[in-house]
């Protein structure tokens, strides 16, 4: 039974909604529920973020700061952002919530034998929805250590919800900001190796009968970001096999480091980046969790997934997130594409077309 009012941890059993988990946090304890590899961690829910900007007054401060405002406006949007978020950081966030946070990073922390670095991510009502390409509209950020620290972070997610790009998007797509609310996911850290994205749906041409892998060393934000040329493949969705393959240079990684407690980026060798950073048994893996996903769903799934360093071989693929594909799985084609169609660009430069990543 879970005894929070404002946190809900992946493994929970219960009802799970966007309306209070977002479009990420729904999802992850989703994929934990149905047995997938999601590391653990747990939702700061929306009730926590509604009960800050209503009790603070800071609901009705953006109301009257976001009234009649123009898309177009660069300056003024702008400056609508600003100070917006200086609002967020300035408000104090009610005890209530401040106790159930310590409470839940205390008893994440309590099922490793040493402290752990977590990663804290956005997950607003708004985005991961089937209807909708908001996903990237707001903040994640890696390799976190300590509890102030994380719940600092918890912070600036919830105020990432109003940055130019994300209050912009809104307005051009006509998505009210009435009812708008964030949920915050506080996940442990994966220490990856190599790290990427898939589609069970190839985004060049609709193949539904192909699943489409990019990868790269490290973290997968140097992917899903688009800092890299990373390795795109094409599986066969049946035999889960090669159809065909393009190695990126994949120039840098990003790495944890010690020393800043934090992520670097560090530049690959040149050995390695003329190789697939995958192995044969790895793009299989990927590409069976990708299938499992998309069946668990029951559509065409948009993962992203991380190889594990410190983990053995055969439990080191970690799924970190699964959202609805939103632009060809929506459309209703006069005919099923036959084929893959290799093509020049790979799964991250159609999505940050598609997705606005």
């Amino acid at each position: 039974m879970n005894d929070y009012l404002f946190i809900r941890f992946f493994d929970e059993a219960g009802a799970t909604t966007i309306e209070n988990l977002g479009g990420k946090c729904a999802s992850l304890v989703n994929l934990t529920s149905a047995g997938m590899p999601v590391p653990p961690g747990f939702a700061v829910t929306t009730a926590a973020y509604t009960s800050f900007v209503e009790l603070t007054g800071l609901a009705d401060e953006i109301d009257h700061l976001l009234e009649g405002l123009n898309a177009d406006d660069v300056s003024e949007v702008d400056a609508v952002s600003e100070k917006i978020r200086a609002e967020f950081s300035t408000r104090e966030i009610p005890d209530a919530i401040v106790t159930e946070f310590d409470r839940a990073y205390a008893a994440l922390q309590q099922r490793f034998s040493e402290e752990q670095p977590v990663a804290v991510r956005s997950s607003a009502t708004a985005e991961d929805l089937p209807d909708a390409s908001f996903a990237g509209q707001q903040d994640t950020y890696l390799w976190l250590r300590g509890r102030d620290a994380v719940a600092e972070h918890v912070r600036q997610c919830w105020a990432s919800l109003y940055t130019s790009r994300a209050i912009v998007y809104r307005l051009r797509n006509e998505i009210p900001d009435e009812g708008l609310s964030m949920a915050v996911a506080v996940q442990k850290m994966v220490d990856a190796k190599a790290a990427g994205v898939a589609m069970t749906i190839d985004p060049s041409n609709g193949d539904r009968s192909t699943i489409v892998i990019d990868a790269a060393w490290g973290l997968g934000e140097s992917v899903v970001s688009g800092t890299v040329t990373p390795d795109n493949l094409h599986i066969d969705k049946v035999l889960l096999t090669i159809s065909e393959e393009q190695i990126g240079e994949k120039h840098m990684e990003m790495v944890p480091d010690a020393a800043s407690r934090g992520v670097v980026e560090r530049e690959v060798e040149a050995e390695r980046r003329s190789i697939r950073c995958l192995t044969d048994e790895e793009v299989t893996a990927v590409a069976a969790i990708a299938k499992r996903a998309e069946k668990h769903f029951g559509s065409p799934q948009d993962i992203e997934w991380a190889i594990d360093r410190t983990l053995p071989a055969g439990e080191n693929l970690l799924l970190l997130q699964s959202r609805p594909e939103t632009v060809w799985s929506t459309k209703q084609p006069d005919r099923a594409p036959t084929s893959s169609g290799f093509g020049i660009a790979s799964i991250t430069e159609s999505l940050m077309t598609q997705i606005g990543r």
